[in-house]
């Protein structure tokens, strides 16, 4: 394919959205420099060529973002690579209806945005792009920190211990009363044997 021709898919490619017909996955990936991803891309109905074509957008998408062609595959000569891609770290698996795109030894320099596309008569189907970003040090996710809560102290009065007065039970009360009416009979006796000694006493007297 001619370059002037994918120049103009390129000015196409940035003011199309994504269509359903082309099945893109993943959406978004973040990997460390040095390891590999891989992009799929499936045709969900049976466009005019089957043929899957794989674009890279470096910078956000913009009417002056820059695409560059990176691959496609051909049932005849295989893998045709474009005139900027790094043919030792980029691969093209093909299907009856679906392309892998398998990028290694990854470099920041590779981050972008990743399209797949179909070219129909005339119309051009694209995929919603895969957002490939290439780090040094993955991100690490902070642990949420947990708010301690002050303990209250609690003030604790000492427990002042009242002595319970015995119980008074029927028990009780019933030997409290056999002890009055002891008394009162020991009383009644010993008056009545004092009257009977004054009586005795009064009769020696008179006679």
């Amino acid at each position: 394919m001619q370059p002037g021709l994918w120049l103009l898919l390129a000015a196409q490619l940035a003011a199309l959205r994504g269509s359903s017909v082309l099945q893109q996955v993943p959406v978004s990936i973040m990997v460390q420099t040095n390891q590999m991803v891989t992009m799929s891309c499936e045709v969900r109905t049976s466009p005019t060529s089957t043929r899957i074509y794989w674009l890279r957008q470096r910078q956000a998408p913009s009417p002056d973002s820059h695409h560059e062609f990176l691959a496609f595959w051909d049932p005849k000569k295989g893998i045709v690579y474009g005139q900027m891609a790094e043919q030792e770290k980029l691969t093209v698996f093909p299907g009856t209806t679906r392309s892998i795109l398998n990028l290694t030894r990854l470099n920041p320099a590779d981050s972008g945005v990743y399209f797949c596309m179909t070219i129909g008569n005339p119309q051009l189907t694209f995929g919603k792009g895969t957002q490939l970003t290439v780090v040094d040090v993955l991100p690490t996710t902070a642990q949420p920190t947990r708010k301690t809560t002050p303990k209250k102290r609690v003030c604790r009065f000492p427990i002042q211990v009242t002595q319970k007065a015995p119980s008074c039970g029927p028990l009780t009360l019933s030997l409290l009363v056999a002890g009055v009416l002891v008394l009162l009979v020991s009383l009644g006796v010993a008056i009545h044997l004092h009257r009977l000694r004054r009586r005795a006493q009064l009769r020696l007297l008179q006679q």
